[in-house]
């Protein structure tokens, strides 16, 4: 979007319209995956997702993009993705003892981040050597390597709807959400976190191309070393927790990530660069691992997918109005401004934060 419409509201509405889909359509794919077989869902999805990806390195390949079609096919992979996500995060208790889910939503996060570290970096050097087009072609194969993993994944466990309708499904999820107080604090701080930490991802590539000068590698580098502090943070968020309990170590994680918004709004220069990006990368790891986890062991096995839905659903929502909001400030005050009130909103909503305690097995 920076090379075809470089200001900071239509660079933030890319982030945008991948979550609006999951704002209005995670608890129905919640319902859905707990009423009808993941895999195939799930198989479902990334074929949707490589036709997709598909597409757009071809359009991209011959110049035919504009930013409403990037607009467009962005938001089809949001749709791909609102299936996909609350299916496979509600299939991780099949696959561990309960006692080891967190240790597994940690390891996924592992995977994820270290994912995040190398593929912006390599992204980066496809764009510079080959083009735009070829990130968007190797992003197509990967989702046909994820669809030949799902065909031969071999489950036992299988769905059903209960004899309830749809829409009492739908309800019966909400009600839980809602009604459960672990549950319910999960997703309060779900959007206390995310709605001020949405800046970072919203602006970061034109904090990249404005305020570093840096091309498609150095949003790679970027991205990567937030990955990067995702990993040193996963390496000892365990301890942190056995050591500190949820609450605390939210607060404190919600902390570093404020403190590295501030590094960079005032000192976007190469070292000071990596330290605020790896604090940005410990902060928003530890702080989404600590909540997904605590939804995970809290949900009952026959809502687990409508109550990630539900989970997914204000994260998306505080994702996509966030990433409104600081596309707003920021193009009002510019960058460095819109990255220092977020971080001044981010140590605000976690003092709010502490109203809404989670104190669940995972302390103990």
């Amino acid at each position: 979007m920076t090379t075809l419409d470089g200001t900071p509201e239509m660079v933030a509405a890319v982030r945008t319209c991948m979550a609006l889909p999951i704002v209005v359509l995670a608890i129905p794919a919640g319902v859905l995956a707990d009423r009808l077989d993941k895999r195939r869902l799930l198989m479902a999805t990334q074929a949707l997702l490589l036709l997709v990806t598909a597409l757009l390195a071809c359009l991209t390949a011959m110049e035919r993009v504009t930013p409403i079609g990037l607009l467009l096919l962005t938001f089809v992979i949001g749709l791909g993705m609102v299936v996909h996500v609350p299916t496979w995060q509600a299939s991780v208790p099949e696959l561990v003892p309960r006692r080891q889910i967190p240790q597994a939503v940690g390891l996924g996060s592992i995977s994820f981040n270290l994912a995040r570290a190398v593929g912006p970096a390599l992204g980066g050097l496809l764009i510079a050597g080959v083009g735009i087009w070829s990130a968007f072609a190797v992003n197509a194969m990967s989702f046909a390597m994820v669809l030949a993993v799902l065909i031969g994944w071999r489950r036992t466990t299988t769905e059903s709807s209960g004899g309830r309708s749809f829409l009492r499904s739908t309800r019966q999820g909400i009600r839980f959400a809602v009604r459960n107080p672990v549950m319910r604090h999960v997703m309060i701080g779900v959007m206390l976190f995310v709605l001020p930490a949405s800046a970072l991802w919203s602006l970061l590539p034109l904090f990249a191309k404005t305020r570093l000068g840096w091309g498609p590698q150095g949003f790679g580098v970027l991205v990567g070393t937030i990955g990067l502090g995702a990993v040193l943070g996963a390496a000892v968020l365990p301890r942190m927790r056995r050591a500190m309990g949820s609450d605390r170590l939210l607060g404190c994680s919600m902390g570093i990530f404020a403190s590295g918004l501030v590094v960079l709004s005032i000192l976007p220069s190469g070292p000071w660069v990596l330290v605020s990006t790896i604090l940005l990368g410990m902060g928003w790891m530890a702080t989404l691992t600590t909540l997904n986890a605590t939804a995970q062991i809290t949900l009952p096995q026959r809502l687990r997918a409508r109550g990630m839905g539900c989970y997914l659903t204000m994260m998306a929502g505080s994702m996509a109005a966030g990433s409104f909001l600081w596309g707003q400030v920021a193009g009002q005050w510019g960058l460095s401004a819109a990255q220092m009130i977020a971080a001044i909103a981010l140590v605000v909503t976690s003092f709010v934060r502490q109203a809404f305690p989670l104190r669940t097995s995972l302390d103990h």
